[in-house]
């Protein structure tokens, strides 16, 4: 297995309702660590910046206002085959359809109010890390002694 490193947000509805440690209990039972991790509250540019691929999307104007809405925590989570374990960790997006013991199917309240962001592909999840944080930013669990 390849070891990855993926972007993870956990949205304003999971902030707010005070559910960022059980979320990121979840990823770390699952198996992947957090090597990069901040508390931040979205810009509109920033969030119309890094949802820019939606911007023709009906949905696009809501998402941006439910994203700058309060503080997120932005994450990169590392592990085998991160990108594809943190899709299915999370759960499908309408926490209707997420399967048992998935985050959306746990925490969501709503297809729009769903907890959790996390890329959909390897080659996105380097673009969205590289949004947020600096390869300085990022630390791995591999230290010397």
């Amino acid at each position: 297995m390849a070891t990855e490193r993926t972007l993870s947000i956990l949205k304003p509805d999971c902030v707010e309702r005070g559910l960022i440690g059980k979320v990121l209990a979840v990823f770390e039972e699952k198996g992947l660590k957090p090597v990069a991790m901040r508390l931040t509250h979205l810009s509109q540019a920033e969030a119309e910046g890094f949802y820019a691929v939606h911007r023709e999307r009906p949905f696009f104007k809501d998402l941006v206002k439910f994203m700058t809405s309060g503080p997120v925590v932005v994450q990169v989570l590392e592990g085998d085959n991160a990108v594809a374990k943190n899709r299915e960790i999370m759960g499908a997006t309408n926490p209707a359809n997420a399967a048992p013991g998935t985050i959306r199917k746990l925490f969501a309240q709503s297809i729009e109010r769903n907890t959790v962001h996390g890329s959909d592909s390897v080659d996105n999840a380097k673009v969205e890390v590289a949004y947020f944080f600096r390869s300085t930013e990022q630390h791995g669990y591999e230290w010397k002694r």
